[in-house]
């Protein structure tokens, strides 16, 4: 009997250590977890911390890139302003030098057609060409119609340039305004009823 009891005794005293182990064990674990749990929350905090922080300095420097961009288009503008101008400025002194001649009207209409004659090879050296107009066939995206007319040359010739029209490059930069001319229109032909009554005034009642 005594050693049945031992026996009973035994066995429960293992399983109550086994219990406790399992106890042990999932404590051991579950702090194991708990752990790991709060690592991965610091390392998500400090990844999320650093995207910020590069997301910031990105914004930053795209900030710094979009000013100077703006700056280097203002600078260019401004150096091919000056430039432009400094092309313009000797027509400038040859207006002064013929206003000095105003009283002198031939000196001063030689001075104004060569003045005329100097701003038409600026322009041109920076590309200005004027479009032709007389003679030409009209063509919609370089030409506008101003006036019709009856004329002996085929229909859609240009007659008369009554403002110039210019390219700039291969882009037109403003159309010319021309009159062209158009058929002669055919006269109305006569009805039947129409002439009944021409022939009814020409009779003499007596």
């Amino acid at each position: 009997m005594e050693k049945s009891k031992e026996r009973v005794d035994a066995q429960k005293e293992g399983a109550h250590q086994e219990h406790l182990q399992k106890k042990t064990d999932e404590s051991s674990q579950a702090g194991k977890e708990h752990l790991q749990k709060k690592t991965d929350e610091s390392s998500q905090a400090e990844k999320i911390s650093e995207l910020t922080d590069t997301l910031q300095r990105l914004q930053a420097e795209f900030e710094n890139y979009k000013k100077y961009i703006a700056k280097q288009q203002k600078d260019f503008f401004c150096y091919a302003k000056a430039e432009t101008i400094a092309k313009i400025l000797p027509i400038l002194d040859s207006f002064e030098r013929s206003f000095k001649h105003r009283d002198e009207p031939r000196e001063f209409s030689k001075g104004m057609e060569l003045i005329f004659h100097q701003l038409a090879t600026a322009l041109q050296n920076e590309g200005l060409r004027k479009i032709e107009t007389v003679g030409k066939k009209v063509d919609p995206f370089q030409h506008e119609v101003l006036l019709a007319v009856e004329d002996g040359r085929p229909e859609g010739t240009i007659i008369e340039e009554l403002q110039a029209g210019y390219f700039l490059g291969d882009k037109v930069l403003r159309h010319a305004k021309v009159k062209i001319s158009r058929p002669k229109q055919q006269p109305a032909e006569k009805t039947e009823e129409g002439a009944a009554g021409n022939d009814n005034k020409n009779k003499v009642f007596v």
